[in-house]
């Protein structure tokens, strides 16, 4: 695959050009015809040209090679870029809102000329193509700031075409609608700028893991002859390239040291080489007791409703001690007090064993 960091800038320095392209030519027409929504237009893709030179610094700053401080790499970098482009964003859109109110106070009237009109028509195409561009780049390298920026260009050229409809009627009409036009451009703004921050912020809080991948992850695991089963994967992200994760497997109890170490090798190799994924931890489960007793447990759980999964499951039969790990759906009212009554339903089918209980998370 092409690489990744020159796929972002070559595809943000394109951006720039066209935005400020577009810009300047918007805040002529802008300023000519004295229409406020023309000029309010090329503000939104002045800050387009600025967001994909954010970008292009933050993809150059997460490419930088891993250091005593920052030994994982500095790929989070581009989710602190992101936050900033937002920030911009809002700022503009707030702008932008303020200066529409203003008008609709205070009306000006615009004079659009057949060129003008042109001019505004040529953006809404050219805005089309660049956000089909950038979200064919963005997919292609896994950069989410392509994807975003691809979006706000298709948002823009629906917000351009506002624009050139809005002088289009008073061209024929002499309706001005140029003020209100503003404002609701100002709000699309302000929310695209809300919804990037929040995406940015899920990244930062680190939210829950592509479906797809944990699946593909766990199929690769499994299709190890030892594996039984691999539960409690959580993957680290460093950047939208950099994983580290960690994982249980369940093996037969039967299985030397030696025989441990080759398959938690095998195993990460595996995941590294199929999915670009370092495994920094292999934890172990193995199973023990009857196989009667481990199907009555599994039944009384299970019973419960919310359950999502259980596994870790252990029985020592000298020392009369049995372990179980459980995932409860976070949609329960209340997840401690479900799980408090499976424990104790637990601890009353068997009075003579030490039942533990262990609460997982649903990831």
């Amino acid at each position: 695959m092409e690489n990744r960091k020159k796929v972002i800038i070559r595809t943000s320095a394109v951006g720039i050009a066209a935005n400020l392209l577009l810009g300047a030519f918007k805040i002529a027409v802008g300023l000519i015809s004295k229409s406020f929504t023309v000029v309010l237009d090329a503000v939104n893709n002045l800050t387009d040209a600025l967001s994909s030179v954010i970008t292009i610094i933050g993809a150059k700053l997460a490419g930088r090679k891993p250091d005593k401080k920052h030994p994982l790499g500095h790929g989070r970098i581009e989710y602190l870029s992101t936050m900033v482009i937002a920030a911009i964003i809002l700022y503009a859109g707030i702008t932008a809102a303020v200066e529409s109110v203003k008008k609709i106070i205070t009306p000006v009237e615009a004079d659009y000329s057949a060129v003008s009109l042109i001019i505004i028509g040529a953006a809404v195409v050219v805005k089309i193509l660049l956000g089909i561009y950038f979200k064919s780049a963005g997919k292609k390298v896994n950069s989410g700031a392509l994807i975003a920026s691809g979006e706000d260009a298709k948002f823009d050229a629906i917000l351009s075409a506002s624009v050139l409809a809005s002088a289009l009627i008073f061209v024929i009409f002499h309706i001005n609608l140029e003020a209100y036009v503003g404002l609701i451009i100002s709000a699309f703004i302000i929310k695209s700028g809300i919804q990037l921050l929040l995406e940015a912020a899920d990244e930062v809080l680190g939210k829950r893991m592509d479906r797809d991948l944990a699946h593909a992850v766990r199929e690769t695991i499994c299709a190890d002859e030892c594996v039984l089963g691999a539960y409690d994967l959580i993957l680290h992200s460093y950047g939208p390239e950099n994983y580290i994760g960690s994982v249980h497997v369940e093996i037969p109890d039967t299985m030397s040291a030696t025989e441990i170490d080759r398959m938690e090798r095998r195993i990460a190799e595996k995941v590294y080489a199929g999915h670009g994924i370092i495994l920094a931890g292999i934890g172990i489960y193995t199973s023990g007791g009857t196989d009667e007793m481990r199907e009555n447990i599994y039944s009384i759980i299970e019973h419960h409703e919310g359950v999502l999964q259980v596994h870790g499951y252990y029985a020592d039969s000298e020392k009369k001690t049995v372990s179980v790990d459980i995932i409860l759906d976070f949609e329960l009212d209340d997840r401690n007090a479900v799980f408090t009554e499976i424990t104790n339903e637990l601890r009353a089918a068997y009075p003579g064993w030490t039942v533990l209980t262990t609460l997982d998370l649903d990831v």
